[in-house]
């Protein structure tokens, strides 16, 4: 009993001086870029951003929204019924070409803001995809170190 609480404490301080060893992700100061522990990547994508920038992404957000679609259903419903029951005098009617002309320039200045906004969202995708891609490999290489520290034990074990 007493040879294998000695196996088990000297087993205990390996394991341990594995995953908390001074190479450790955890305990040592980093140098090399890549091999910085896991980034913010919201704060490095929203650092500063510009007017223009800004507001694209509350454009988008705002005309993304059931407010939005729901508001654009009322205002083209509205403008259908005053054109068609003639309340005020008919300023666009039947065809409603003027009504098509106004959400085709709607449509000509919200799409560009959309795509602006669309590549910010997909550039924060690509630096979150690099860093989940630097920390699973770190994760991995750490795994692989405790894998072969378990084998060495199990020989150490095996052996005695």
């Amino acid at each position: 009993m007493g040879s294998e609480r000695n196996i088990l404490s000297e087993l205990t301080k390996e394991i341990t001086g594995v995953v908390f060893s001074s190479n450790s992700m955890f305990m040592k100061k980093q140098t090399k870029k890549k091999e910085l522990c896991a980034q913010n990547t919201q704060r490095l994508s929203n650092g500063k951003r510009m007017r223009s920038q800004y507001m694209a992404d509350v454009t988008s957000q705002a005309i993304g929204s059931w407010t939005y679609i729901v508001y654009q259903t009322v205002f083209v419903l509205v403008w259908v019924l005053l054109n068609v029951y003639g309340l005020v005098k008919s300023w666009d009617p039947y065809p409603f070409i003027f009504l098509n002309l106004a959400l085709s320039v709607i449509s000509i200045y919200t799409a560009p803001i959309i795509l602006m906004s669309q590549n910010r969202e997909a550039e924060r995708d690509r630096k979150r995809a690099i860093n989940d891609l630097a920390t699973d490999r770190r994760a991995e290489r750490r795994i692989i170190a405790i894998q072969k520290t378990i084998d060495r034990i199990e020989r150490k074990i095996d052996k005695k």
